[in-house]
This record gives structure tokens, C-alpha cells and sequence, in this order.
């Protein structure tokens, strides 16, 4: 069964600088900050390590 949540831990890429969030699954999730914070790295980065996820484990 998979988790509720997208936990990231020490999420290092940018300007992000050791985040840790647990984003919640299948409902409507809203970054916001100032410009230059790196919410479209941690939204980007996020969707598409989920993805991959997601299609590794279609694999087995």
C-alpha cells in the first residue's frame, strides 16, 4: 500500500537548503514563497521524482 504523504528530506537543489516536507497525496498542494526560493525546484523536482516512482514500481 503506498503512503499518504511525499516525504523529502534534505532537499538540497538551487536555492533549497536542507528542506525537509511531507507533501500529502491525491489532493491539491500550493508552494508559495518568495521569488527565488525554489518552489519551482521543489514542485518540479518533486513531480517528477513521484513519476518515476511510480513507474518502477508498474514495472514489478
Amino acid at each position: 500500500m503506498a503512503s499518504s504523504k511525499i516525504a523529502i528530506r534534505g532537499a538540497r537543489e538551487h536555492n533549497l537548503q536542507d528542506i525537509d516536507i511531507d507533501i500529502p497525496r491525491d489532493q491539491l498542494v500550493v508552494i508559495t514563497g518568495l521569488s527565488g526560493s525554489g518552489k519551482s525546484s521543489l514542485a518540479f523536482d518533486t513531480i517528477y521524482a513521484e513519476g518515476q516512482r511510480r513507474y518502477v514500481e508498474s514495472l514489478s
